[in-house]
């Protein structure tokens, strides 16, 4: 194999990897045409990977339309992946584990390339309904876990890490940056995190790290509350939480 056909079928590769990121960011079936624009490449180059990926099941037709969109293949990739990543299987169980102590809503946190995503979520015991979408990139600057997930790098990797309009908060307000590396900071050190959520006027969201050997924070485990309920229970949602981050990390580093 010859060293420019190599190069060719590694930007195919990340070519089909940006369609599948792609159509994941997006959560809807779409046309080739429209695939290509969105991800500036040729459209020529987009329906020939589309169709392989058709044919690996990686994709499915969608309609009558030639639409496309994530397929079940994935899905069994996925679970054979799951079968094999302890965080994940143990994670599951602890966050039962939260919800029957506490009632809320909680969630497993990680980093997703440049942005936070919740990984896990198993929903609280209560009337109304508190949730996120699982799988969902969001902001790092926006959330409690990304000052955890950050903690161990220097101030120039988080600042090469961040997109820049990812510090202007839902409301339009940019948040500093010197007050957000301060954040991270005091999260690292506390091995802990809470703050008002900046996505809406009514949840508390707390955060607490699980680490590996070397003691650096891989994921995150959350509760989202009702402010109020926050409030009135914070110092027990706070031991529950760091209690089982630091259970989890025991488990998966045995």
């Amino acid at each position: 194999m010859t060293e420019d056909l190599i190069k060719r079928r590694a930007r195919g590769l990340d070519r089909a990897f940006d369609i599948l990121d792609f159509l994941k960011e997006k959560a809807r079936p779409m046309r080739p045409n429209e695939i290509a624009s969105g991800i500036g490449s040729p459209k020529s180059t987009v329906y020939e990977l589309v169709a392989s990926l058709l044919e690996r099941r990686i994709l499915e037709s969608v309609g009558k339309d030639g639409h496309v969109y994530l397929g079940r293949q994935l899905y069994f990739l996925g679970q054979a992946h799951l079968r094999h990543f302890d965080l994940t299987r143990e994670a599951e169980a602890c966050l039962g584990d939260i919800v029957s102590q506490t009632r809320e809503t909680a969630q497993m946190c990680l980093l997703n390339g440049r942005k936070y995503t919740v990984a896990l979520m198993k929903e609280g015991e209560r009337h109304f309904r508190i949730s996120s979408d699982i799988g969902e990139n969001a902001p790092i600057p926006w959330t409690a876990s990304g000052r955890l997930l950050l903690s161990h790098l220097t101030y120039q990797q988080i600042v090469d890490l961040i997109d820049p309009d990812d510090f202007i908060l839902p409301g339009g307000e940019r948040l500093p940056l010197e007050t957000f590396l301060r954040e991270i900071r005091t999260a690292g050190e506390e091995g802990f995190f809470s703050f008002d959520s900046v996505a809406d006027t009514f949840t508390h969201c707390f955060a607490a790290p699980v680490k590996n050997e070397q003691g650096q924070c891989i994921a995150t485990l959350c509760i989202v509350a009702p402010r109020a309920d926050a409030k009135t229970h914070y110092n027990d949602y706070r031991r529950v939480l760091i209690d089982s981050a630091n259970g989890l990390a025991r488990r998966i580093n045995e």
